[in-house]
């Protein structure tokens, strides 16, 4: 084909022609195409933003002549914004349509008058921007999208289907191409959303029909490529106005960029991967704001990833559900409730079924489903099966390759969907996507905990950068930067270190003490504590003591540690809260004269005379957890932690009986958790046990508080919680108020530092092996911990690399990474350093496999 025949499809929506700057950029991005690809180039608009509403609302019989007033004087206005004459370039347009607000037609509503109606939105609006383009300099002719795209019937479309909401001929005849580019200008302008009817008059699209449109044209030229411009960057792995930390889709295939533009993403109408589709024409989508950003690449060469890339929410979905005992083992039973739904030209979407139950789900944006349509439908039906239509439903649904791969990573999202009331559950045959169906009123707010429980277990793999692009947030410019990690500047003197001997922990005292700072600034918090479980190193305790913080011990092991390191510290600074202890511990710890936290009435009952006359702390479960991962969420039911919340009363009154005062009260329900209202809501439940205990003076909200782990984690947002602090101990200022934190401390002041000592490749897959296992660091391995890992050896070096990390241990969890980011160079010998280790590193080691313990450096 001729250079001058090689063609781009540029699509803008309505935001995109709705201001002059942005007519500029259109005719911009044109030109820079032409000139940069060498190609023609055809623009596909849609209506002035909101237009196409007003013009439904006129065919709906809705203030016709008003409407059409405002909108022929929005279109003035417009052109007068353009510097174009408004009767010159749209007097002709202008009275098409208010010939159409008077047309004999309008009294019934006719189909082929509304189509009429509706595309004047696209005609005015490609008028309007081909003459200022012309003006301003750029070489671009009109073309009517109805001399060129001819809508076909499909079998057992409604009427309103096939006028309203068609779809048009894929298959371009022999001289389509030429007849095409026979019109003589460079640049063309042509409208989205209409087509040429079978009778020879206007067909629309339906919604969306503008993307759909310029993927017909893209198909039918074979173009290079179709641009979708549009008000946003592209795809996201959720709607990012509902989830904020959603990730831009860079890359995709067809078949899931299909599957999410079907399930609820509204950038991309789903019919518009189709004709693309057929003919292999690559698609992108971009943003005419933005137009440096990556945006979303769809085509053939996609890499395939296994994996959830989205999560996305339908409402309005309408379930019919239809039983008889009469359907199991009947021959055509199916046959004949879809044939009622075929009659009344209704296109299923979701199917679950039993041995006498079939419940079927009709999308709206598919559907003409009116109640009239329902209720008819319902007549029909129930003349073969009893019929229960249950309305305002939303479909939550988890798209990407390889779902059913994917349900052992799931666990968190069956939990979260067990909270609420299901009515179907669909798991689609070609293995991309999974879908929910609950009440809409259910749904809210549901997104973000899903998309957050996906990325942390692993089911959406947004390390993957082949797909996964920056978080919304990021693009906005709203993250809270990460400082620079202490250890970047000290390299020499880690690989000073690390000559000794390997593997070898490093914990940075000033990092420590500028946690420990950061916490003491916060007003509404009256104690601290530092949790020594975290990390007990002798220098560790010292530092945040002279800090001014008190130490929280959960056994009796800990506290001869803090004894023997700190032998004049006042036993008033001292927590002792363990779990199931024997009870030497617990007299020990009062002998010491410790603050004791009890968490079960039975203590009480079984050692009376150790507790008899006592002060003490009760760690309450308030029936509920958190945290990042299940293994540390430490509260509700299945926890072994605290006293149930109904039992309060019963050990009050054991206590009262033993003459034992209850000073504070106590909760701790999970660590790694960001959001400000569960520590509120945990102040505000103790408060209110303080109250009917009547003698409680501090309320302790544990600890649990999160550091950026991840490369894409931002920092705690301490000012927004020590705002909600402030907040609610106004509300309660009778108590005190306790915290008592341990990794938010030491975590990112450790590092450890561990020696290669192989690299291996299987199966396509590199492997460096460590002398540190999940002896050394059993976080990843207890928890899917992920922490960053760098070789310290070639720190400046391109990481270039995909590496998985495992350590020496007979155990397949023994694993620190997989794919990890390293320089191809990694070699036996070289340091490799595993980041923010100061938190349950050493404290959790052991010599399994008979290995020996780390060793353990601090430095100023």
């Amino acid at each position: 084909m001729a250079e001058t025949q090689r063609w781009v499809v540029l699509k803008f929506g309505g935001t995109s022609v709705s201001r002059r700057n942005r007519w500029d950029t259109i005719g911009t991005l044109a030109a820079k195409r032409r000139a940069e690809d060498g190609v023609r180039v055809l623009v596909v608009v849609s209506a002035l933003s909101g237009v196409t509403n007003e013009l439904t609302a006129i065919c709906a019989g809705d203030g016709i002549a008003a409407r059409v007033d405002a909108l022929a004087e929005r279109h003035r206005a417009f052109c007068d914004e353009l510097g174009l004459a408004p009767e010159t370039v749209l007097g002709e347009r202008l009275a098409t349509l208010r010939a159409l607000a008077v047309d004999p037609r309008a009294a019934s509503l006719a189909l082929d008058w509304q189509a009429e109606v509706l595309a004047q939105g696209e005609l005015m609006s490609s008028t309007l921007g081909a003459a200022y383009l012309r003006a301003s300099g750029h070489d671009f002719g009109w073309c009517d999208a109805r001399d060129w795209l001819d809508a076909v019937s499909l079998p057992n479309a409604s009427g309103w289907a096939q006028r309203l909401s068609v779809n048009c001929r894929r298959e371009a005849d022999a001289g389509f191409a030429e007849r095409f580019a026979a019109q003589s200008n460079p640049l063309l302008i042509t409208q989205g959303f209409i087509a040429r009817h079978g009778d020879g008059g206007t067909a629309v699209l339906g919604r969306g029909g503008s993307d759909t449109s310029a993927a017909y044209f893209g198909g039918l030229l074979k173009a290079q490529r179709v641009e979708i411009w549009t008000d946003v960057p592209g795809m996201f792995s959720a709607n990012p106005r509902e989830v904020p930390d959603a990730r831009l889709l860079t890359r995709l295939d067809y078949a899931e960029a299909q599957e999410i533009a079907t399930t609820g993403a509204k950038v991309l109408h789903p019919r518009s991967l189709g004709p693309c589709r057929h003919a292999s024409v690559p698609m992108a989508i971009l943003d005419t704001e933005r137009p440096e950003l990556p945006g979303t690449r769809i085509d053939t060469l996609a890499a395939t990833i296994p994996g959830v890339k989205a999560i996305s929410r339908r409402n309005g979905i309408v379930l019919v559900s239809m039983e008889s005992v009469g359907m199991w083992q009947s021959v055509g039973f199916l046959a004949d409730i879809f044939e009622k739904f075929k009659h009344h030209g209704l296109s299923v979407d979701l199917i679950g079924s039993s041995e006498t139950n079939v419940t079927v789900s009709l999308d709206p944006s598919e559907n003409l489903v009116s109640t009239n349509v329902l209720e008819a439908l319902s007549a029909d039906l129930e003349q073969i099966c009893r019929v229960k239509v249950i309305v305002s439903c939303a479909a939550i649904t988890l798209v990407g390759r390889g779902i059913r791969s994917l349900l052992h990573k799931l666990s968190g999202v069956w939990a979260a969907f067990g909270k609420e009331r299901v009515h179907l559950i669909s798991q689609s045959s070609n293995d991309l996507n999974l879908t929910f169906v609950i009440d809409e009123a259910d749904a809210d707010g549901m997104l973000p905990i899903l998309h957050a429980e996906l990325i942390d277990s692993g089911a959406m793999p947004v390390h993957e950068a082949q797909v996964f692009g920056p978080r919304w947030r990021e693009i906005q410019g709203q993250l809270r930067p990460k400082p620079v990690p202490w250890w970047k500047g000290r390299r020499e003197q880690l690989l000073a270190l690390a000559a000794a001997d390997t593997p070898r922990y490093v914990y940075h005292l000033p990092t420590v003490r500028e946690r420990a700072r950061q916490l003491a600034a916060i007003e509404a918090v009256d104690r601290r504590y530092y949790a020594i479980k975290a990390n007990s190193h002798p220098a560790v305790l010292k530092a945040l003591v002279a800090e001014g913080f008190g130490l929280e011990c959960v056994s009796e092991g800990e506290l001869q540690r803090v004894f023997e390191v700190l032998p004049e510290l006042d036993p008033a600074r001292v927590l002792f809260t363990p779990s199931f202890a024997p009870h030497h511990e617990y007299a020990a710890a009062l002998e010491r004269g410790v603050t004791v936290t009890l968490d079960n009435v039975e203590a009480l009952r079984r050692w009376p005379e150790i507790f008899r006359g006592r002060s003490l702390w009760l760690r309450i479960d308030l029936g509920h957890g958190d945290g990042h991962h299940e293994k540390v969420n430490t509260g509700g039911k299945t926890s072994k932690f605290g006293l149930a919340a109904a039992r309060v009363d019963e050990f009050v009154d054991a206590a009262r009986a033993l003459e034992i005062s209850i000073v504070g009260v106590h909760a701790h329900l999970g660590s790694g958790v960001e959001t400000r209202a569960h520590w509120r809501q945990m102040y505000d439940e103790l408060a209110g046990f303080a109250r009917r205990i009547g003698s409680v003076q501090v309320l302790d909200i544990g600890g649990g508080l999160p550091i950026p782990y991840g490369q894409d984690d931002e920092p705690f947002d301490l000012q927004d919680w020590a705002d909600g602090l402030a907040e609610v101990k106004a509300i309660h200022p009778a108590f005190e108020l306790a915290i008592e934190p341990g990794r938010f401390l030491v975590a990112e002041g450790g590092v450890l530092l561990a020696r290669a000592t192989q690299v291996v490749e299987k199966d396509g897959i590199l492997r460096v092996g460590l002398d540190a296992g999940m002896n050394v660091l059993v976080r990843p391995a207890l928890y899917d911990a992920w922490h960053e890992i760098v070789n310290l050896q070639q720190l400046d070096a391109a990481t270039d690399g995909a590496f998985d990390v495992v350590g020496p241990i007979c155990e397949s969890s023994d694993v620190f990474g997989h794919r990890v980011k390293l320089p191809a160079g990694t070699a036996p010998g070289d340091i490799m350093l595993i980041a923010d280790a100061g938190a349950y590193g050493y404290a959790m080691a052991s010599t399994y496999n008979l290995r020996a313990l780390p060793a353990e450096d601090v430095i100023e």
